[in-house]
């Protein structure tokens, strides 16, 4: 069965990749342009800097201390392997089939004949094997290419990929299984790749090995490094964790084998302790986007509460890695709230990182960004991983990869079954032709504009003779939701609505979710944002750019009414706001609170910036550009589009207007 994650056991079960496809809308078209674009560009990348031939090097004895790229460069290779596997099980793809043959048969070259296969340590004036493993990332980059072996194995079959893997994992086996080197890599990958690795080929060894890995983890067992052992979660066992902490990503892919290896041995102790950590992180360490990571320093978690929104991280990958972990936790526990955090993810942090044509995108995604970003130049790498433009490539590029094989796999996301029926958890436009228990067929074709729309119109498509029972998820933000079945429309609540019958062919659910724009207050304990408004639309947070405003420099005063609520304009929604006139001081703290009045009258209509492509619909001649204190309609788009039409400031959280003097006395 060809899916990125296949568990022995669950609640529910992930559907085939074969079984989903999508056939447009605003997915079908993301991962189209993944398909066309994305793959081939990621590779050129790769060649051009000499990542890939650093498995030349290594294969014809050259290798030396000028090795190009990280000690990871590795793993965007097998990232962007698995996201061809991927495609071409898909497609089909010629191309993709034919760059998966080029790559593998480079890398087969590069394996020693133990099965060890690094390009940055172990040969010829380079470094020891494992003898960095604090930062080497040598048993990370393996993990990445035994899920990259596991989308080939599930998508195709046995083929070198799939045996060098073997070896590589048997070599990871030999060397740090029992009675082995009692070590653990400094980044947590190569034990959700084992994990995997192991139910794909039904291996044992693999799975026990991700659970000796596991264990050893948070006992001292890496070198204590400037950032502590929690920056490698070297610092509690995995057991006794109560919320994720240090890098993100490492923290996330921990995780997710964590539920892994919980689920394969019936662990519910394990299991528990990761549901405590999605909770409470969940709670009090993840931004309104579904983003995680709220310090540069480490590219991870802050403290509860601590969730600055122009200093967020939030890195691209850990978006990825957050959707792997939810994506288990349901498929273990059935649990709605994971995929209700899929969704916001998929849409403000995986949506948000590539451009339009999937050949530039953003490593970090800050959700308020101070001054515009100089524009990148598409022919050079960017140094930094916090910019204001999205970047054709990265000194360090994890993120177009790790994008590459989410889109690729995505339509894997969308939807599980368990024995009375077919569950839709992700809406975009698609076909459906799962097969239940008693070989009863749960067809249905899926037609929606989301999110642009609310209406999401199921239709069956092939009789049943016997009843079975489609659930629909209806998300946690969606009050005055309806589902209209037979004739009859009824209210739902947030979780999983369900209609059981012996579907006919043409029967039709229309499941309708309300899309008017709404206020979103922050708990207040956040304090970077106390006092501020965010506004969302569905499962988009909207966002204000200085694109959108007569003054563009006018966004740093900008307040809103919050007494006026958000309404809704294709593409976006408007709110009542104006610029505070502020004066300059030449100490920013008076000894008595500002009182700012309204800023000059704008010369333009909100919305109608000259040069500004595609204003929202609406913004034009907003009422209030005269005579109304200075108060306009300010336009506000998805967050996942900032940036698109060139460089701008952006904020999601917007400050609320101090009363009028007579409301405050």
């Amino acid at each position: 069965m060809t899916s990125p994650v296949l568990p022995s056991r669950g609640r529910v079960r992930p559907l085939a990749l074969a079984q989903v496809s999508l056939t447009g809308g605003f997915w079908g078209s993301r991962q189209t342009v993944n398909a066309t674009a994305t793959l081939a560009h990621c590779e050129s990348w790769m060649e051009r800097l000499g990542w890939l031939a650093n498995f030349d090097r290594v294969a014809d004895g050259t290798t030396g201390p000028d090795r190009p790229g990280w000690p990871f460069s590795d793993s965007e290779v097998y990232k962007l392997l698995e996201a061809l596997s991927w495609e071409s099980a898909r497609t089909g793809d010629p191309e993709a089939e034919a760059a998966i043959k080029r790559l593998t048969a480079r890398i087969a070259r590069a394996q020693d004949p133990d099965g060890y296969l690094n390009t940055c340590f172990g040969h010829g004036g380079q470094r020891p094997r494992y003898s960095d493993l604090e930062g080497g990332h040598e048993l990370y980059n393996t993990g990445h290419l035994l899920q990259a072996a596991v989308a080939r194995l599930r998508g195709h079959g046995e083929d070198e990929l799939v045996r060098l893997a073997r070896r590589a994992a048997d070599h990871v086996c030999r060397t740090f299984g029992p009675g082995g080197r009692a070590g653990i890599c400094g980044h947590p990958e190569i034990e959700v790749g084992l994990a995997e690795f192991g139910r794909a080929l039904g291996e044992e060894r693999y799975l026990e090995q991700a659970r000796l890995f596991l264990d050893r983890r948070g006992h001292g067992t890496l070198r204590d490094i400037p950032l502590g052992r929690a920056y490698f979660q070297d610092d509690v066992p995995v057991r006794e964790a109560r919320v994720w902490r240090g890098h993100a990503v490492r923290a996330l892919y921990l995780a997710a084998a964590a539920v892994d290896v919980a689920v394969e041995r019936g662990d519910d102790e394990l299991l528990g302790a990761v549901e405590r950590q999605w909770e409470r992180s969940v709670a009090r360490r993840t931004y309104i986007t579904g983003g995680m990571g709220s310090r540069h320093q480490d590219e991870g978690f802050g403290e509860d509460w601590e969730l600055p929104p122009d200093r967020a991280y939030c890195e691209t990958c850990a978006g990825v890695a957050s959707i792997m972990v939810s994506w288990r936790l349901h498929l273990a526990t059935g649990d709605v709230r994971y995929t209700d955090l899929i969704e916001r993810t998929l849409y403000n942090v995986i949506a948000t990182s590539p451009s339009a044509d999937g050949r530039a995108f953003f490593y970090a995604n800050p959700l308020h960004q101070r001054v515009p970003g100089r524009p990148a130049d598409p022919a050079e790498v960017s140094p930094r991983a916090e910019a204001g433009e999205r970047a054709a490539w990265f000194d360090v590029s994890c993120c177009p990869t790790n994008v590459a094989r989410t889109l690729a796999a995505l339509h894997g996301y969308l939807a599980t079954s368990d024995d009375d029926g077919l569950q839709i958890h992700q809406y975009a436009s698609c076909r459906i032709r799962a097969e239940l228990p008693g070989g009863r067929a749960a067809a249905v074709d899926v037609e929606t504009a989301y999110p642009e729309g609310g209406t999401v119109r199921v239709r069956i498509a092939a009789d049943a003779d016997e009843p079975w029972t489609l659930a629909l998820r209806v998300p946690a933000w969606a009050a005055g939701a309806t589902l209209t079945e037979g004739g009859r429309t009824r209210p739902v609540g947030p979780g999983l609505a369900r209609v059981r019958r012996a579907f006919r062919a043409g029967d039709e659910i229309v499941l309708d979710l309300p899309m008017e724009p709404r206020f979103t207050w922050p708990d207040p304990r956040i304090d970077a944002v106390r006092g501020c408004v965010a506004v969302e639309r569905g499962p988009e947070v909207l966002c204000a750019e200085s694109r959108d405003l007569p003054d563009p420099g006018a966004l740093g005063s900008l307040v809103v009414d919050p007494r006026s609520a958000p309404r809704a304009v294709p593409g976006g929604a408007l709110v009542r706001g104006r610029a505070l006139a502020l004066d300059d001081r030449p100490w920013p703290y008076p000894a008595v609170p500002a009182v700012a009045g309204p800023a000059a009258e704008p010369t333009e209509p909100a919305g109608t910036v000259a040069g500004a492509a595609e204003p929202v619909a609406g913004a034009a001649g907003a009422a209030g550009a005269a005579g109304d204190g200075g108060w306009t309609d300010v336009p506000l788009r998805p967050y996942h589009a900032w940036a698109r039409r060139g460089p701008s400031s952006m904020r999601i959280f917007l400050p609320i207007a101090p009363p009028p003097p007579s409301e405050g006395a």
